[in-house]
């Protein structure tokens, strides 16, 4: 390992930081900072935020889930005993702090300054170097009350937080932190994958017997299936829920009932294999059944589409789903995802929907395609997400946003999402922010936008808050 040459650099992030002129700096420090954040869309720990949890020390807060890192650090060549392995916190702290300096230009260098500077008030660059110190000076604030996970959450001025929670769930832990007394809002999020995966029949049946214990249906055929969802439906609405949200590669469509869905069901609840045409035909037809659920509680669904994942067989058999062995794949979208809103919206029971693309050849796509299917009746009802996963970063938001602008109204968009594991991730609402102001400033600087600050300030608030608070509708409590 190679031994980085003796520094102590500043960082480089100012107040200024991304915002190139004087417009950006106007709509950033005078309409974006300061407004609240909804994140509608994470996968932070119920149990942990009910709790008030505070963590043990930095290692466990900052790296411990968090694939992004772990694929940056495998890339340069650090064995996985310092990454996922048994290796100690301290170990694993510094091999990340190792990792640092060679992670330029990726948003992880950019997400790392950030995060040491808004919730530890660290201005120097970490690396191998200074890795004991802020090693030592972190972890004495991460044991304190003042960084549990609530006082985090407050530290970045997040209003309402969205977990991703399985129908199974008991949803103890947000009806225990809804009595908390607490300002915070956390609300469940309905993502079914699980209950249309059928491609394994003894790990389906396995789920069925959990998810008919917790809605108290005996699942035997299709219509039980359905039933026992309607049931979870129901009780995640009762404790705040609103949203749903789906992982898919694409989305499904067929003209004809080729199959027959309740046969399907039977036939893997024998222990059938099915064949891949039925996989996708019991996925459109259960989803389709799913959606109207959504629509007549008036919720919004999410999907989440274009991930290629567990591409490396021989680690996921090592260290399961989520550990950094994803990419973008290539899928067809643009037939099927027509198809399929359009089944829904033509019994009127299409309900606001938020569709993410992970490849970024298909953002002309989906930004033309929700256009198709907005029918006045919501504002922005269906919407082209923010961008998402290997897209969260500067080009990729830049990508998504000019493409919203030049193909529908972006003065109509619900903002950015977290998307994260980590509670030190909310500067990521910041550096959208960041980028969200500059693209603008640049614009009303080369003559292309008024120099109406007031005006293109209101439509920065509407996107980074205003927007997400009118369409998701949640609960007051």
């Amino acid at each position: 390992m190679n031994i980085l040459p003796k520094r102590s650099i500043q960082t480089y992030i100012t107040e200024d930081f991304l915002l190139s002129n004087e417009f950006s700096k106007k709509l950033y420090h005078g309409y974006a900072k300061n407004q609240p954040i909804i994140d509608y869309h994470n996968h932070l720990s119920p149990e942990q935020i009910s709790n008030n949890k505070i963590f043990d020390n930095i290692t466990e807060i900052w790296l411990k889930g968090d694939h992004y890192k772990w694929r940056a650090m495998r890339t340069l060549g650090i064995d996985e005993h310092f990454i996922t392995g048994d290796s100690n916190d301290w170990e694993k702290f510094e091999k990340w702090s190792y990792t640092v300096p060679y992670t330029l230009r990726n948003p992880l260098y950019h997400w790392t300054q950030l995060e040491l500077q808004r919730y530890f008030d660290i201005h120097e660059l970490l690396d191998q170097n200074n890795a004991m110190e802020i090693y030592k000076i972190t972890n004495e604030k991460v044991v304190s009350d003042d960084f549990s996970s609530q006082s985090l959450l407050s530290k970045m001025n997040v209003e309402v937080v969205c977990t991703t929670d399985d129908p199974i769930d008991s949803l103890e832990h947000h009806r225990n932190f809804r009595n908390s007394g607490t300002s915070l809002k956390m609300f469940p999020a309905f993502r079914p994958d699980r209950s249309y995966t059928i491609n394994s029949p003894n790990e389906y049946r396995i789920y069925l017997n959990k998810l008919g214990e917790a809605s108290g249906i005996n699942i035997q055929n299709y219509d039980d299936l359905l039933l026992a969802l309607q049931n979870r439906v129901n009780f995640f609405h009762e404790n705040g829920g609103r949203l749903s949200d789906h992982g898919l590669e694409n989305l499904y469509h067929f003209k004809s009932s080729l199959f027959d869905k309740h046969k399907i069901f039977k036939s893997v609840m024998d222990g059938k294999i099915p064949s891949d045409k039925e996989v996708a035909f019991f996925k459109f037809k259960t989803l389709q059944e799913l959606c109207k659920m959504y629509h007549a509680k008036g919720w919004t669904q999410q999907f989440h589409l274009g991930a290629l994942r567990n591409n490396n067989s021989r680690m996921f058999s090592k260290l399961g789903a989520d550990t950094g062995f994803d990419s973008i794949g290539d899928f067809s979208q643009a037939s099927a995802l027509s198809g399929f809103l359009n089944e829904l919206d033509k019994t009127d029971q299409l309900t606001k929907t938020v569709i993410y693309n992970l490849n970024p050849s298909d953002n002309e796509v989906m930004a033309t395609m929700t256009g198709n299917f907005n029918d006045g009746s919501v504002k922005g009802k269906i919407q082209f997400g923010s961008g998402w996963w290997f897209l969260d970063q500067k080009n990729g938001m830049e990508a998504q946003m000019n493409t919203l602008s030049n193909m529908g109204l972006i003065s109509c968009f619900v903002g950015m999402l977290t998307d994260s594991r980590s509670f030190l991730s909310f500067p990521r609402h910041e550096y959208f922010r960041r980028i969200l102001c500059d693209l603008f400033g640049k614009d009303m600087q080369n003559g292309e936008l008024p120099h109406d600050e007031k005006w293109i300030g209101k439509i920065i608030q509407d996107i980074c808050y205003n927007n997400a608070k009118a369409f998701f509708q949640f609960p007051n409590k």
